[in-house]
């Protein structure tokens, strides 16, 4: 088991990009067991929250903090669960979802016993997804929303009456041990920052992938983190 098998710690205390086995059990866990996660930068060690925390707000987008206040770590706003979605092809596509202002539903009547419930019969949460625009990444339609698929901005839903089609993403395991997201409407783009900045309160958007192909640069790597491991002392996070 791959638990068992864990990339020594030593190898995760890091202040900056650095090759991390791209088997580590936080991507794995991420992707495979849905366990939620934070999704620290490769560069400066921030990590991603939406700019708004309340489960109501749902035209707001994701920016980049570099400090791990009380409010938002009670708010569960530095945590993300990857959500599988199907496939693109042979590649498996992900939700990225927010753990900060997920509903749980009410159980399902008598006589809708199977409506939103998963696999051990338990219902679904409801949790607000980063979606992008549907003209990104030109620099007016370049920013993401954080919301469900029927309340975002209308730019922001899906064509063709498929509401998810702009919150779908691929997800790759990038040469340095971390991941980058490309999302299905734009496979020329990659997640980033606006002007490229990326530094404390940098609201995320849209880019050009510059780097090619889906595995991007390293500007653009995050590294999953596991709540037993948010001690991982990367610069700024816990300043």
């Amino acid at each position: 088991m791959y638990t068992q098998e864990r990339t020594a710690m030593s190898n995760l205390v890091v202040g900056g990009p650095v090759a991390v086995n791209s088997y580590d059990n936080a991507i794995v866990a991420a992707l495979v067991e849905n366990r939620p996660v934070m999704l620290v930068h490769a560069f400066n060690g921030g990590f991603l929250r939406p700019a708004e925390l309340k489960e109501d707000s749902h035209d707001k987008g994701v920016k980049l903090a570099t400090a791990l206040d009380p409010a938002t770590k009670e708010a569960q706003g530095h945590l993300w669960h990857l959500t599988p979605a199907g496939f693109f092809g042979q590649r498996p596509l992900y939700f990225l979802e927010s753990a900060a202002g997920q509903v749980a539903p009410t159980p399902a009547g008598a006589s809708d016993v199977d409506a939103g419930r998963g696999d051990d019969g338990v219902p679904k949460p409801q949790r607000r997804r980063v979606t992008v625009h549907q003209e990104a990444p030109e620099s007016t339609a370049d920013s993401v929303q954080v919301g469900l698929p029927d309340k975002v901005g209308d730019k922001w839903r899906g064509k063709n009456g498929a509401p998810e089609d702009t919150q779908l993403w691929v997800v790759t395991v990038t040469p340095w041990g971390g991941i980058t997201f490309v999302p299905i409407t734009h496979p020329d783009a990659i997640l980033g920052f606006k002007d490229h900045a990326v530094a404390a309160e940098s609201e995320v958007r849209l880019t050009y992938n510059w780097g090619g192909d889906f595995t991007g640069t390293v500007i653009n790597t995050f590294y999953p983190r596991l709540p037993n491991e948010w001690s991982v002392p990367y610069h700024h996070v816990f300043t």
